[in-house]
């Protein structure tokens, strides 16, 4: 560690790699809510997180595993499918908690193009939330519907060893992969069906965690 008298020490999450302080005062200066959006193998989280005096207050929070849950989504939840829907879920939530603005976190990722956090961002903005973004950045329609699955499986299906185990996880679940990207649209309308006709309880305090949010965490740190 560098020592000296002009030496300051880091904050602590910035040590630990946890906050990048520099892109936060960035947001506190534009005044707008954070759309936070992060994820892990199995799972995509995005919330709505407004900076107050006494600390961040979430106002709205959405979780992949809401999906299957509440709108019957039989695919996986950590990929660009279930981004999409948790990011449009997210959006709703907020637009019902009085929030029309936002601007994207991403925390110290860097973003890569058409990655799973901007498919989330896509669905906030589908939902009607007005968030800055550049359209590059943005995954196509292909890849948000899952047709590029799709279209593999219909190539795969000529091996039904490989088909069986490259696709066991949906099969399990009662979900043929060449109907992927019907069963998302299904699910897509029947979110923006009812999201649009109910006022969700969204509010989440900073200190409590899901238990799909507990599992998360105890799987990274091993």
């Amino acid at each position: 560690m560098a020592t000296g008298p002009s030496y300051r020490v880091a904050f602590r999450r910035r040590r630990q790699g946890k906050t990048d302080y520099q892109q936060r005062r960035g947001f506190l200066i534009s005044g707008l809510p954070r759309l936070i959006v992060r994820g892990s193998l199995r799972n995509m989280i995005a919330e709505i997180v407004k900076a107050e005096a006494g600390g961040d207050k979430v106002v709205a929070y959405a979780h992949s595993a809401e999906l299957a849950k509440n709108y019957g989504w039989l695919g996986a939840t950590g990929n660009i499918s279930s981004a999409y829907l948790t990011g449009l879920l997210c959006g709703f939530k907020a637009l019902n908690q009085g929030v029309e603005k936002a601007v994207l976190d991403v925390g110290l990722h860097n973003p890569s193009k058409g990655s799973r956090i901007f498919a989330a961002l896509k669905g906030a903005l589908d939902a009607g939330l007005k968030v800055p973004f550049d359209k590059a950045m943005l995954p196509d329609e292909k890849r948000i519907t899952g047709l590029h699955i799709v279209e593999y499986a219909k190539l795969l299906s000529s091996n039904p060893e490989a088909y069986q185990r490259r696709f066991s996880f949906q099969l399990s679940k009662g979900l043929k992969p060449e109907e992927l990207s019907v069963h998302f649209e299904q699910v897509k309308a029947k979110m923006v069906t009812s999201l649009k006709k109910s006022s969700l309880p969204t509010e989440r305090t900073e200190d409590t965690s899901t238990e799909e949010e507990q599992e998360d965490e105890a799987a990274e740190e091993q």
